[in-house]
């Protein structure tokens, strides 16, 4: 299948970009790889670990060792021995603490992907370093109204996130629904991907890799290949799928069954869209009903043209192939479907004041002098305004309690999907149009060559965090800023 169009995509929240090539059982490793996975296990979750009384206290260890990946032994990065880490369960207002065990051989810290919380001392604070050895106390608060949705947790240290999420240190955060919402079942898939050796252990990435953005030759949902799941006919489950992979669109679909999208991230649509596929660029998350529809079903990730870098025009692109995720078997006696939520009413600020208008413009070019390596050894630099990361110069001052409104452009030959820590993003135009509808996401994918137009509320909290591109790569190779909410 030829990767399709982004004119041709429904790209649900403003994405824009998704894709991955397979065989029939959902990965496509080579014969190089030496790792053959064990394929067509029954579909299973991490451990839920679930706040009691509005608080949530546990201790995760980052650590290299065994690992049971694709139903084989291998060597990984993992959170408490296990891939993806345990999922955590949290209700708005709660309190969640995890002191974080560091027993890697280089720092790390930790990042509450999406959460609406403070970014200062030892809340949601990345410029926290957590040395081999040690451990850290987190302690997050969140707001009584915080939105309910999926979420996950990952390391930020910068320079050394791309290698660490690819490694394994990844997990799920659910914020329940204040009225729950009827369904048969709920699950949880934690869709990544990764690259074995033989021997099970992940290989150094390569100056390629590094450009690009790493892409892994196995897909993983929740740490297996191509698990095996069902259900029956009329029963409708609730998905929350994470894109935890360090540089891969995903083009979901689910042929044959019948799927309605709650939402991308945080933000919840005012009545379910009904769909046919759904694209995650990386970090992004999606809320979707499932009812199932007697047969068997392929949990596919389709290809989706994301661009390509300088000097691989013609060449191989990322994101180019077709990966059979999971199975879904419906069978059985039928059920009745359980009834679909009703309207929500997501905030919207179109019609608001806005405070300051400012724009930031993503770029890729060669490294300093035109031939040189960019930050980090990269063959290019990654850039927002111009500049590489630099951890001692803020580079936006916002007020806090303002709206702001930012054109995001991208002025490379590849997409880059932005994400803003502690404070979601409104859609309001792409591409030069407006967007139809309340559309709200911390990850927002920039077309190459292209811009978008976001509103951002700065409430309840103040202080130092990050806007960066969520290719990790291009995040520790510089493409990353400072904003500062006074």
């Amino acid at each position: 299948m030829e990767p399709i169009s982004r004119r041709q995509a429904l790209i649900l929240g403003g994405l824009g970009t998704a894709s991955i090539v397979a065989g029939g059982a959902g990965l496509f490793w080579t014969a190089n790889t030496g790792f053959v996975p064990s394929t067509a296990q029954r579909f299973t979750e991490p451990a839920a670990l679930r706040s009691v009384n509005g608080a949530l206290q546990l201790t995760l260890t980052a650590a290299e060792g065994p690992a049971q990946i694709a139903g084989r032994h291998a060597t990984a990065l993992t959170y408490n021995g296990g891939l993806p880490g345990p999922t955590l369960i949290i209700r708005p207002g709660d309190r969640l603490k995890i002191s974080l065990a560091n027993q890697l051989r280089e720092p790390t810290n930790l990042h509450v992907h999406g959460l609406h919380v403070s970014p200062d001392g030892n809340s949601d604070n990345v410029f926290v370093s957590i040395d081999p050895g040690s451990s850290f106390d987190y302690e997050y608060r969140l707001p009584p109204d915080h939105p309910p949705g999926v979420y996950w947790y990952h390391p930020h240290h910068h320079g050394m996130v791309a290698t660490q999420v690819f490694g394994g240190l990844y997990g799920a955060i659910i914020v329940e629904d204040p009225t729950p919402i009827p369904v048969s079942r709920e699950r949880v898939l934690v869709l990544s991907d990764i690259t074995l050796d033989g021997s099970g252990t992940i290989p150094a990435a390569s100056a390629m890799d590094r450009m690009v953005g790493r892409e892994g030759n196995l897909m993983l949902v929740n740490g297996q290949a191509s698990p095996q799941l069902s259900a029956r006919p009329g029963e409708r489950e609730r998905w929350r799928i994470i894109n935890a992979c360090v540089a891969r669109y995903l083009r979901l679909r689910l042929d044959g069954q019948r799927l309605q999208l709650l939402g991308i991230d945080s933000g919840r649509f005012p009545r379910p869209h009904d769909v046919t596929e759904v694209v995650l660029a990386p970090g992004n998350r999606a809320d979707l009903l499932v009812t199932g529809v007697k047969g068997t079903a392929s949990f596919q990730t389709l290809p989706f043209d994301r661009g390509a870098a300088m000097g691989m025009m013609g060449g191989t692109r990322p994101s180019s192939t077709t990966v059979n995720l999971a199975t879904f078997i419906v069978a059985g006696p039928p059920a009745t479907p359980a009834a679909v939520p009703g309207q929500s009413q997501p905030r919207d600020l179109r019609k608001s004041t806005v405070d300051g208008r400012r724009e930031l413009t993503f770029a890729m070019g060669m490294g300093p002098g035109g031939m040189g390596m960019g930050s980090g050894g990269n063959m290019m630099s990654f850039t927002i305004d111009g500049k590489e990361f630099d951890p001692a110069r803020i580079d936006t001052i916002v007020h806090a309690g303002s709206v702001e409104e930012w054109t995001l452009s991208n002025t490379s030959p590849m997409d880059h999907p932005v994400h803003l820590h502690v404070w979601p993003m409104q859609i309001v135009e792409r591409a030069g149009a407006a967007v139809n509808g309340v559309l709200w996401q911390d990850v927002v994918n920039v077309p190459a060559m292209s811009s978008i137009r976001v509103r951002i509320p700065f409430d309840d909290f103040t202080g130092k965090t990050v806007y960066h591109c969520h290719i990790l790569d291009h995040e520790d190779g510089g493409m990353m800023g400072i904003v500062n909410a006074a």
